[in-house]
Parts: C-alpha cells; structure tokens; sequence
C-alpha cells in the first residue's frame, strides 16, 4: 500500500477558505494508493444528473461518460441505492444487469470495479468507482483505505459552502461542468412536452444511438442545433431534428 499516497490524498481533501479546494485532489495518486488502475469521484447534487468531480485521464474517463450516458452501472446504482457495489470479476457478471453498459466494459478491459457511496448519515452524496484490469477482489485492507477516502471526501463536501462550490466549478469556473445536461433536459421536457424524467432518458438514448458524448448532444440543444419535437414521427429517444 502506498500510504504515502494515501496520506496526501486525504490532506488534499481539506480544502482551505478560497482554495478552490476539492478540485485540487490527485486522482491518480488516490488510484496508486489503493492499488487500482483508475478512480473517478461523482456527486448527485439533489438526487439529480451525477456531477463528475475528478478522474483520472483514460478508461476511467469513458466509463464515467458512459455510466453518465447510459444511466446503467455500480455508479448510478450506488446514487440510488446508498450501498456499495462491488464487481471482482466483471466478465462473471450477468449481461441482464447492465445490458448497455457490461460490453462496453468488457471491450475496455475493465476486470473489476468497486464503487463506494459517499455518504452522511442516510443521504447518499454521490459515488467514488474505483476499476482494475486484473479481476479479483479489493484486499480488505485497500477496501479499508477507500472508505476513508469515502468519508474524508463527504465531511469535505459537507464542511461549508464554499466545498459545494468547489466540485460544480467547470474549467472556466462559471458553471457546472454538466450544467449543459441539465439545462438540455429542461429544453427537450417542453420541446417534446414530456416530463424532465423522460426528457433525460431521450437524450441519453439519442447520445448512445449516435455515439456521441452526452455533453456534446446536450450542446447541441442548448445552442438549439437540435430540437426534440413531441410530434416527431422517430422512434423516442432520435436525436431529434436539425433546424433549418
């Protein structure tokens, strides 16, 4: 165990007044630590879309937008149920529990995954998914370290305002980094004349049918390059239409 690592990760999850805080922590130091080959953090502002707050570069960049895209995964499924969800073999795992997801995965060579939930009291603050090449189960003590990652982030989350604002903060510190998904979902709720629930499952569906990234689509109904009509004649969840 890299416990020098770990010590610096959990320092860095003190964010001081003005620092910008969360935002500062190491994700790859925080994978050395604990032996993993990627993290990548999630926050569910108000049970709603997930809010990524950091990730290491690469495989466990792509699995966070696909979990994000496709609404299926231990991430998801920990936002909703405020349990862990501990996968050590993924190839032994049934196609059935995340049919979209699960090949995705296998194609990424992802062996194992284990997602903690961020937790206060009952209330469930967002996901810390932890993947591993090598299949096989977290060794107790590395499972050990990551729920104190897990409480260090939450007391973090929790301490003030200002570590709220931290993780919504987008590169050009102004908005949050998703804040196109959730304004898109708004735009397609009334274009379609569907509920936000329902708004949010079309635009994933469309993303996911025309492989692009869900941010990307989302801009483009921002920027109303595509609209979602509910007199569309497509099958729900097109991509909607272009305007002239």
């Amino acid at each position: 165990m890299a416990s020098g690592d770990l010590a610096a990760v959990l320092e860095s999850l003190r964010p001081a007044p003005g620092s910008g805080g969360l935002i500062g922590a190491d994700a790859q130091r925080c994978a050395r630590a604990l032996e993993v080959d990627g993290v990548a953090v999630s926050v569910t502002p108000g049970g709603g879309l997930s809010e990524l707050l950091w990730v290491t570069p690469g495989v466990s960049a792509r699995l966070e937008d696909l979990q994000f895209t496709l609404g299926q995964g231990p991430g998801p499924e920990v936002a909703s149920s405020g349990s862990a969800v501990l996968v050590p073999d993924l190839s032994a795992e049934p196609t059935a529990r995340w049919p979209a997801l699960l090949p995705e995965a296998w194609a990424m060579d992802i062996g194992a995954m284990f997602c903690l939930p961020l937790r206060l009291g009952e209330v469930c603050l967002g996901a810390m998914t932890l993947q591993r090449v090598r299949p096989g189960p977290l060794r107790e003590a590395l499972l050990a370290d990551a729920w104190i990652v897990t409480r260090a982030l939450s007391a973090a989350l929790v301490q003030d305002e200002e570590s709220w604002a931290a993780f919504g903060v987008a590169e050009d510190g102004s908005h949050f980094y998703r804040a196109a998904v959730h304004q898109a979902a708004g735009m397609i709720s009334v274009q379609a004349n569907v509920s936000l629930a329902e708004a949010q499952i079309r635009l994933r569906a469309s993303a996911f049918r025309w492989g692009r990234p869900l941010l990307q689509v989302a801009e483009d109904v921002v920027a109303r390059r595509v609209h979602f009509r509910h007199d569309d004649e497509d099958e729900p969840g097109s991509y909607g239409r272009r305007r002239d």
